[in-house]
């Protein structure tokens, strides 16, 4: 029986991929799978997962005729999955030796629905940890009492797939499943969901996972149109949070990170390609109009000067175009 299933997208990651596979080759067992999904790369990277397809005990190498985004090739591997238990990793990440086992013992002997885990970036040669934004570690817990409060980082802020692992009764579920042809924010709506529907979770201060930050080929550093795929996954958090049976104490933390994410956006929109640029402003404008307009005017009300300038900008400049159209 496959006790792990390890589900890892490849796209155009030729540079990575080698470093990636050597890291999971140090982390085999009889009972793991690793599920290399190639998300249709043009570059050597097919050619890489050909040669681990061969030599990574345990390797099942899925390619896809058409790219469909990291949500989508998530989606794939998940539905290859056999073990009992999943994780992720990305295709331009590393591994250290022996962390997948230590992840599932975490897990077995907490024995709850998913683990959170820490994770190193790696930017150029800095290292720098990053820790789950939860102070409880190693006590199983409703994930709900980890969404709030609203004003403080929380553990719905850390949306990494790879940073921990999952019981396939969420697979069962279907909580586990990402929004499918999500560009870029696919963790989000993702980690939203988990926290409202999981019955338990726990973080643990597990170091093992290497996350590459600043890949040029990577969306964070991109100022295309996939990028305004935000307003999509944000928009998906906010309906579904809405349904909630608490929704009044959940609705504003929702309301307050995707206004955050937003006005990240909007402060770094130089970085766009105009068309985009424009595009960025008038989807904004309008996502901001299908907010709840009483959660978000708090919001933005208890938002620093900076951002809430930034929102309030683009709000009366799409209120003064209806103007001068009408």
């Amino acid at each position: 029986m496959v006790k792990l299933s390890v589900i890892v997208p490849f796209y155009n990651v030729q540079q990575y991929a080698p470093d990636t596979l050597k890291s999971l080759r140090a982390n085999t067992r009889e009972d793991f799978e690793f599920i290399l999904v190639d998300d249709c790369s043009t570059d050597g990277t097919p050619d890489v997962l050909a040669r681990a397809e061969r030599e990574l005990p345990g390797a099942v190498l899925v390619r896809h005729e058409q790219n469909g985004g990291l949500a989508t090739a998530r989606n794939t591997g998940i539905e290859k999955a056999r073990g009992e238990y999943l994780t992720f990793l990305d295709g331009d990440d590393w591994l250290a030796p022996g962390y997948f086992p230590q992840l599932l013992s975490a897990i077995q002997e907490l024995g709850c629905d998913f683990v959170r885990t820490d994770h190193v970036q790696s930017t150029g040669r800095a290292r720098s940890i990053h820790r789950v934004p939860h102070g409880r570690r190693w006590t199983v817990m409703n994930p709900r009492e980890a969404i709030l409060p609203a004003d403080r980082s929380t553990s719905v802020d850390y949306a990494y797939a790879w940073a921990g692992i999952y019981h396939r009764r969420l697979v069962d579920r279907g909580i586990l499943q990402f929004t499918h042809g999500l560009r870029t924010a696919e963790d989000r709506p993702w980690i939203w969901k988990l926290h409202r529907e999981a019955e338990s979770f726990a973080a643990v201060g597990l170091l093992g996972v290497y996350y590459r930050r600043g890949v040029a080929s990577s969306l964070t550093q991109i100022g295309d149109v996939r990028q305004l795929d935000f307003i999509r996954a944000f928009d998906q958090v906010i309906e579904e949070t809405a349904r909630d049976a608490q929704a009044d104490k959940l609705l504003p933390k929702a309301v307050r990170t995707y206004c955050a994410i937003m006005a990240h956006h909007l402060g770094q929109i130089e970085r766009f390609e105009p068309a985009v640029a424009r595009k960025l402003r008038s989807m904004s404008a309008a996502a901001l109009k299908r907010m709840p307009q009483d959660v978000l005017a708090e919001v933005m009300d208890s938002m620093d000067a900076t951002r809430a300038a930034r929102l309030r900008r683009v709000r009366r400049r799409a209120m003064g175009s209806r103007t001068v159209a009408a």
